[in-house]
């Protein structure tokens, strides 16, 4: 990403990120000679900016949140990132841009405090002020011959493996196994690897599925996926959720989708019936900027090139978006789908609630690391510093107040003038999850392939 002030509103977005190999790789970048629109659409240049590269990269940042599907090799992007780079002002035009006075404000404040040269800041904050923030979602590529797209993938039914770890979660599961029944898609078979004590043998007797129950002591949830992912024999893996609700075609939808856009993964979108607003991308496909293990497709040719999930996270947070930025710097593409939805209850019992946790910011005890030390961890492993710094404050930021108040921007503001007033006490949580997540680093990852038959 060209502009670097998105470290500031975006620092965990994987898309700042560039693969180090030179392999071919979904991208926002964009430049017209070097890096053409895939579909062929016209997007006028934005006046605002002051320089050709920010014209440019503006262009691209906007075709990808409208769903153009634009992919280069890192000789390109050496190419693109070689330009001039944007002035200051160009910087503050693409945080009022995209962020908004708020954030530029916010962003102003930051550089001024790192001691930034404050009359050409406020120059250039200045200058933006007569921008208007805009939606990332406008106009969006709808892809309409999707639906009459008659899928050779799908007609030559695949087999899946529709992976589901669970831990006394027997009320939410029973509902998630009725979905199942109801799928259009019949190829499949359900792998649960039940955690819960006491084990239920018999309520699995009451549903018709091809089911494999496999209890497993250990409640482990990563290792719960990767021991389903190595007793799979199918080239299609499902992830799923134990509290978690599907349409009848939601097997078929991640399916087709792989098919059309000629992708590795279909990334599902995930409607929380608390927490933060649904966002209005997940309306229409695009680029997926994040992996979530409760509702994903992963061709199974995926885990034998860069590896299972990392048995690092059990017992912690993020195992899910350390396996996607791993993907997207390997090359593996991922399309955000938004037929293969799921409401997903985020019920407050069972789970990752009672092995671990399921926040990265928000511990059950006061004292205990902030962040979860796997969120570190996962941010000192594939991050350069800047982002991780700018990703670890956002989420101090944002995460003084309960889950299910994310979507009131008063309660955002309270969340700010909390982190000041507990600072001392955030310092010291932070120092202790700064330890365990290097010693995490030290131990080396935890990541297991599957044997290597062929590749992507």
């Amino acid at each position: 990403m060209i502009f670097t002030f998105n470290r500031y509103l975006q620092p965990g977005w994987k898309f700042n990120v560039l693969p180090s190999a030179n392999i071919e790789f979904a991208t926002c970048n964009y430049h017209p000679e070097w890096l053409p629109l895939q579909e062929n659409i016209s997007l006028a240049e934005d006046k605002h900016y002051e320089t050709e590269a920010a014209r440019n990269a503006d262009t691209g940042f906007r075709a990808w949140n409208r769903g153009v599907l634009t992919w280069s090799n890192k000789q390109t992007i050496n190419k693109i990132t070689a330009l001039p780079k944007p002035t200051l002002k160009d910087e503050y035009a693409f945080t009022f841009k995209y962020g908004g006075k708020h954030w530029a404000t916010y962003v102003l404040l930051r550089r001024l405090l790192t001691l930034h040269n404050p009359f050409a800041e406020i120059a250039a904050y200045s200058n933006g002020l007569r921008i208007k923030r805009y939606n990332r979602c406008t106009d969006p590529l709808l892809r309409q011959d999707y639906h009459t797209f008659k899928s050779p993938l799908v007609q030559s039914n695949p087999f899946i493996s529709v992976i589901i770890p669970t831990l006394n979660r027997y009320k939410y599961l029973k509902d998630v196994l009725n979905d199942l029944e109801q799928q259009d898609y019949k190829n499949f078979e359900v792998i649960i690897v039940d955690q819960s004590e006491p084990f239920n043998a018999d309520f699995y007797k009451q549903f018709k599925l091809n089911l494999n129950v496999v209890h497993q002591k250990e409640k482990l949830l990563w290792t719960a996926r990767n021991n389903a992912v190595k007793m799979s024999k199918a080239d299609y893996l499902l992830f799923f959720d134990d509290d978690s609700r599907v349409d009848a075609d939601w097997i078929t939808h991640h399916l087709k989708s792989l098919d059309y856009f000629k992708v590795d993964m279909s990334a599902g979108v995930s409607l929380a019936v608390i927490g933060a607003k649904v966002p209005e991308s997940y309306n229409y496909f695009r680029w997926a900027d994040q992996f979530d293990s409760g509702n994903a497709l992963v061709k199974r040719e995926v885990f034998r090139k860069i590896g299972m999930f990392d048995l690092n996270f059990n017992k912690q947070s993020m195992g899910d978006g350390e396996f996607g930025i791993r993907a997207y710097l390997n090359g593996i593409r991922s399309i955000s789908n938004p037929y293969a939805k799921r409401i997903h209850l985020k019920v407050s019992d069972g789970g990752l609630r009672e092995i671990g946790h399921w926040d990265g910011f928000r511990p059950k005890k006061w004292f205990a690391p902030k962040p979860i030390p796997s969120v570190l961890y996962l941010f000192k492993k594939h991050y350069p510093q800047k982002l991780y710094r700018e990703a670890i404050l956002m989420g101090f930021m944002l995460s003084n107040v309960s889950y299910k108040n994310k979507r009131k921007n008063s309660m955002l503001v309270l969340s700010m003038f909390l982190m000041v007033i507990k600072s001392p006490l955030l310092f010291i949580q932070f120092l202790r999850a700064k330890s365990r997540a290097d010693k995490m680093l030290a131990g080396g990852d935890q990541i297991e392939y599957l044997p290597q038959t062929n590749t992507i």
